[in-house]
This record gives C-alpha cells, sequence and structure tokens, in this order.
C-alpha cells in the first residue's frame, strides 16, 4: 500500500477535524501540496477527495438516521440471546432457529453492550449483505492503538494517522457444524486500502482478552458458542441455528 495515501489520508483526516471557520479549502490544497507524499497522489485526485467529503459525510449520516435503533430492539436481540443460552443447557440441544435482524444488531450494540465495547473502538456497525457476506465499521482510536503499540517508523503507514478513524471492512461468514471462520474481502481506513497484515494487527490488539492474550486471529476457524450449529447471514437478517 502506498504510504503516500495514509499520509494524505491523515491530513484530510486532521482537516475535517477543524472548525469549518478554520478550514481553507485552497490552503488545505497548498499544505498538502507540499507534503513530502506530492509525488505519489496527483493533485487532482486529492481536491476530489477534499471536495467529495462533505458529501461523503453526509450520505453517511443519512444512511445511519435511517436506522432507527432503540433500547426496545437491543433487549429483544438480549431476550433471543437468553433463550439460545437456555437452550443450550438442555440435553438433549431441541433444534431451534432464531432469526436477529440487522435493527436489532445495530440496537444491542448501540444500548445493551455500549460499555462492554473494547477501550478505543466505538460506534461499530454491523450490515447483512447476503449469502454470508457482512461489511462493517467501527471509529478507532488510533491514539490509544500507537502509545501501547510503539512506532514502527517511518515506513509504518500507521503511524502517519492519528484521531478517532473510521475502519471499514466487508468479508464473509462461512459456519458449519459448531464452527466459524471469517474470510477478509477488504478493508479500509479513511477510505484508503488497508493490507491484510496491519488490520490483522488491529484486531489483534483489540480483541485481547486475559483468556486470549493475543488476541482474535481472522485466519483460524472458531467454535461457536452455545452450540450453535450454524449462523445463516442473509439480507438484512440473520439466522442462528442450533
Amino acid at each position: 500500500m502506498p504510504i503516500g495515501d495514509l499520509q494524505a489520508a491523515a491530513s484530510l483526516s486532521e482537516i475535517s477535524r477543524r472548525p469549518i471557520s478554520d478550514t481553507s479549502f485552497a490552503g488545505a490544497l497548498e499544505a498538502l501540496d507540499a507534503k513530502p507524499y506530492r509525488n505519489s497522489m496527483k493533485l487532482k485526485e486529492l481536491r476530489f477527495r477534499l471536495y467529495a467529503a462533505p458529501l461523503i459525510v453526509s450520505l453517511a449520516i443519512s444512511t445511519a438516521i435511517a436506522v432507527q435503533v432503540s433500547r426496545e430492539q437491543g433487549d429483544s436481540l438480549q431476550r433471543k440471546f437468553d433463550e439460545i443460552a437456555k437452550n443450550a443447557s438442555s440435553d438433549p440441544v431441541r433444534p431451534r432457529r432464531t432469526p436477529m435482524s440487522e435493527l436489532e444488531v445495530a440496537s444491542y450494540l448501540a444500548f445493551n453492550v455500549k460499555d462492554k465495547i473494547p477501550r478505543g473502538l466505538t460506534n461499530p456497525e454491523i450490515s447483512m449483505l447476503g449469502n454470508g457476506n457482512l461489511a462493517g465499521r467501527v471509529y478507532v482510536d488510533m491514539d490509544e492503538f500507537k502509545r501501547q503499540r510503539g512506532s514502527g517508523g517511518l515506513m509504518d503507514p500507521l503511524s502517519y494517522v492519528s484521531g478517532q478513524v473510521p475502519l471499514t471492512a466487508r468479508g464473509t461468514l462461512r459456519t458449519r457444524a459448531g464452527k466459524g471462520q471469517f474470510q477478509l474481502g477488504s478493508a479500509e481506513i479513511l477510505g484508503v486500502s488497508l493490507p491484510k497484515p496491519i488490520l490483522q494487527e488491529l484486531v489483534s490488539f483489540f480483541s485481547r482478552t486475559p483468556e486470549r492474550p493475543r488476541g482474535f486471529n481472522m485466519d483460524e476457524p472458531f467454535d461457536l458458542p452455545a452450540k450453535i450449529r450454524e449462523v445463516a447471514v442473509n439480507q438484512g437478517e440473520s439466522v442462528i441455528a442450533q
């Protein structure tokens, strides 16, 4: 991945955090053009990205508003999870299929587990695209990450990114016989393609627990909890089968 792209994205992120009155498009472009990465990206493309940013933000806000999360929807999914856990304790486990909607998941993340999300991550969202495909977005506090991880030097692309930035990813969830595996399709940070090794480093860092000090490995299959046999990801809804 060209380091220049992440440098440009980091600069755009910094510009976007300034008050509107302090942000001059012309001045911003001059500043961008003066950076060492000017040879890695055409100024014309930078202008397009800068002028397109307000439109992209507006579309993102409109999409978020369209999904009306609620405490009731989050509690509905919590009750479903409780029933799944209760059924898992049965001997034998009764065959059971539990649907969960995209809205329920969004509400559950916004209300029920908001305080349990790892420090440094905020506003997680998951979209169910069908045929096992998922898309997600979360805001990552890169300063929190770099404080504990340290710097990888000038050649480390993440050293040029700071503050809370959006990380998006798409992939496919495959499950069978109580096992699951996530196959990454693509990932981006600030709209710039993120190589899998760097994404894995972020995932490992933020998924660490006392039981799993090295965090989650995207390449490794994992056991589904609560005696779940499989999870079918449909468009706008997933179905959990026990």
